[in-house]
């Protein structure tokens, strides 16, 4: 159950915006297969939309197949902010589960002052925020915009209660058969500091606008879960 919570937290914990944003779609709509040791446990939901200069994300994660028989839940994510020259500028975010509050929590970002304010349950809390910060769900769409070429890519990412730095490097190109279709792909794995941090990968597809098509975590205990895509529209 952690490990599967934690997978969908990390989802989208990917990028970082580093050309012209204007290349990017206006409307998104994909679809992923979650997989656990060959098993399909859950089906994710995720929608994108822009107007003008701002946006909005919608992340629905269902339990699936033997995990639905323990745990039939659903977990929701959003953001919404801005798009700025760097990119997508988050100002919320927010998650919650179906059948119950733990685990909720709401985030705003203040840029003016450098302030991410959280709220989660009856506790609530004040940290820095690093410039370009992205949340849980924006990350996954800033990867659209990397640099071509990028051997390395650091980011701020928030879960809404802290920020912490993540860093990725490319491994190789390779071409990746899912669901969806035969994908091109740009390949990047986290770097990690010691066998306690959780590793993960990610293949971007170089000719749908370094769309995430795969993402790999493998947590501590040797646990593994992937998402795969099965759909992806795009205008």
């Amino acid at each position: 159950m952690r490990t599967f919570l934690a997978f969908l937290a990390f989802l989208a914990g990917l990028a970082i915006c580093t050309a012209a944003f204007a290349s990017v779609p206006t409307d998104i709509a994909a679809e992923y297969r979650l997989v656990f040791t060959g098993l399909t446990i859950g089906h994710v939901s995720e929608t994108y939309s822009r107007s003008g200069d701002t946006y909005a994300i919608r992340s629905v994660a269902r339990a699936e197949g033997p995990l639905k028989l323990f745990l039939d839940d659903q977990l929701t994510m959003q953001s919404s902010g801005r798009v700025v020259a760097a990119g997508l500028q988050p100002l919320e975010f927010a998650q919650h589960r179906r059948n119950t509050s733990k685990g909720a929590v709401r985030a705003t970002f203040d840029w003016e002052h450098g302030v991410m304010r959280s709220t989660s349950g009856d506790n609530r809390s004040e940290v820095p925020l690093p410039e370009h910060t992205q949340d849980r769900i924006s990350v996954m769409y800033q990867f659209m915009n990397l640099k071509p070429g990028a051997g390395t890519v650091t980011m701020p990412m928030s879960n809404g209660k802290k920020v912490e730095l993540y860093t990725y490097r490319f491994v190789d190109e390779e071409p990746l058969d899912t669901p969806a279709g035969r994908f091109d792909t740009l390949h990047y794995e986290r770097v990690t500091s010691g066998p306690k941090e959780s590793k993960a990968q990610v293949w971007l597809a170089k000719d749908r606008f370094n769309f995430p098509v795969r993402v790999v975590f493998d947590d501590p205990q040797g646990l593994r879960v992937e998402q795969i895509l099965v759909g992806l529209q795009a205008h």
